[in-house]
């Protein structure tokens, strides 16, 4: 591996090194920058977070999860490079010490890189911003209290133009584009391959798997982005959750208030919707939001493309529709009004794993229901469709006996099982309950508990 990138404003160049080594494991063993913790080593709580800024901007990523082919061509700044040279604390640090928002300190750093990258991009919208960093001594009030304090504060000029390095170029595991890819993946189709690591860090860091031949995404530019016209969005498979939530959101807001709860800022601004997708998890929540919304997926294998409707790639449990050196390319969905709801029910509001994701296409055509599409996650061994309850739906008046008569077909689409997150009985009601709050939903019932009055 020959990977370029810069570290705190000095440029690093690493030859031979494991592709699957972590930024994390890197900056302590081999440079000695221990303000970057390991706390939970897969992504929950923050206390390993750094910067990393390329041309898109800058983001919170953390570095537990980020491989070290992932920050080709970037820069990476740590929590010992926010300072000024002559050693003026960043707004956030001096912050943090006047409002008492340290005791013991250990998760201190990834709060403070946390809020130093959200005070970059003119974030002010706290919570969301440090959701995904966990504290168990200070409490976060006086955490936030520092984050607003700091917000106006002028952005320091050695963070205002991060300078980027030339990527060294790897096409034999970091394909260029994605002709690139579709010909490296063709010659091996047993390899890995990696897109936002936000799942397969874990692999590394929980399971300790070997990876002996995998394949990095990250530098498929025309793997990313959104494009929108009168037919509708066509999603490239790189692009993240974060640039979904930001350009869907406008458009079908029951989806972004669902994809703000996805993960935290920082699993957000790594993980990618054709990742999650090829994952074929059952309680990934991007994949009920794109069947609802009617969504087709592309697969491309060498020259070859094939399409299909989104719900068909899921098999079964932990099996896809996806040949031998075949990969996501895109997704797209139709044109269409907002008639979405998106839910998402787990223990924790934020940065937790769904037990019910339910995402519910309601359009009505005079009075009537008229070609739903209700999908659920956590359901099932697959994201999957509720073809009953929709079919009790359709052609039928927008009324409460409709409804009722939705929830009682729900019963016999799916038979959800029980595991440390909701018992079987709680996830069907809870998934009844979802249909009954959307027609609360439409009929102007106000459902959202952070919304109600005190």
């Amino acid at each position: 591996m020959h990977i370029s990138f810069m570290l705190n404003h000095t440029p690093v160049t690493l030859t031979n090194a494991p592709p699957t080594t972590t930024l994390l494991d890197w900056l302590r063993e081999k440079r000695g920058l221990c303000g970057t913790k390991e706390g939970c080593n897969e992504g929950d709580c923050g206390a390993c977070t750094v910067m990393v800024s390329d041309t898109d901007g800058s983001k919170p990523l953390n570095a537990c999860i980020l491989l070290m082919p992932q920050i080709n061509g970037k820069h990476v700044t740590t929590v010992e490079g926010l300072a000024s040279g002559d050693g003026k604390l960043h707004p956030v640090q001096q912050a943090m010490v006047t409002h008492h928002g340290s005791q013991c300190g250990f998760c201190t750093p990834g709060f403070v890189m946390s809020m130093a990258t959200a005070h970059l991009n003119g974030e002010t919208d706290h919570d969301t911003a440090l959701a995904g960093n966990l504290c168990r001594c200070t409490g976060y009030a006086p955490i936030i209290r520092a984050a607003k304090a700091a917000q106006n504060a002028p952005v320091p000029a050695h963070l205002k133009s991060l300078p980027l390095p030339q990527a060294s170029p790897q096409e034999s595991f970091q394909p260029q584009n994605a002709d690139a890819l579709a010909a490296l993946y063709t010659a091996h189709p047993d390899a890995t391959l990696i897109a936002g690591a936000t799942d397969v860090g874990l692999w590394i860091t929980k399971q300790m798997r070997a990876l002996d031949k995998v394949i990095f995404l990250n530098a498929c530019a025309d793997l990313r982005g959104i494009t929108h016209n009168a037919e509708g969005w066509h999603i490239g498979a790189m692009t993240t959750i974060a640039q979904v939530e930001r350009s869907l959101a406008p458009h079908f807001p029951g989806l972004g208030r669902m994809l703000r709860r996805y993960g935290s800022a920082q699993v957000r601004a790594a993980a990618t919707l054709g990742g999650n997708i090829a994952n074929g998890s059952p309680i990934g929540d991007g994949s009920p939001a794109m069947i609802a919304l009617g969504a087709t997926l592309h697969l491309r294998c060498g020259e070859a493309r094939r399409t299909m409707p989104l719900e068909d790639f899921f098999l079964s449990y932990g099996k896809q529709d996806r040949r031998a050196g075949e990969f996501v390319e895109a997704i797209s969905i139709p044109a269409q009004a907002d008639t979405l709801h998106c839910y998402k029910l787990s223990k924790r509001f934020d940065q937790d794993i769904s037990a019910v994701c339910g995402c519910l296409n309601l359009p009505v055509l005079d009075g009537k229901f008229h070609g739903t599409r209700l999908a659920f996650g956590g359901m099932a061994g697959t994201p999957a469709r509720a073809s009953k309850a929709e079919a009790a739906l359709n052609g039928q008046s927008v009324s409460r006996a409709t409804i009722d008569a939705a929830i009682a077909a729900l019963a016999h689409d799916f038979a959800p099982l029980s595991d440390m997150r909701a018992s079987a009985s709680y996830r069907m009601k809870a998934a009844q309950n979802m249909l009954l709050r959307a027609y609360l939903d439409i009929t102007g019932t106000q459902t959202d508990l952070h919304a109600v009055q005190p």
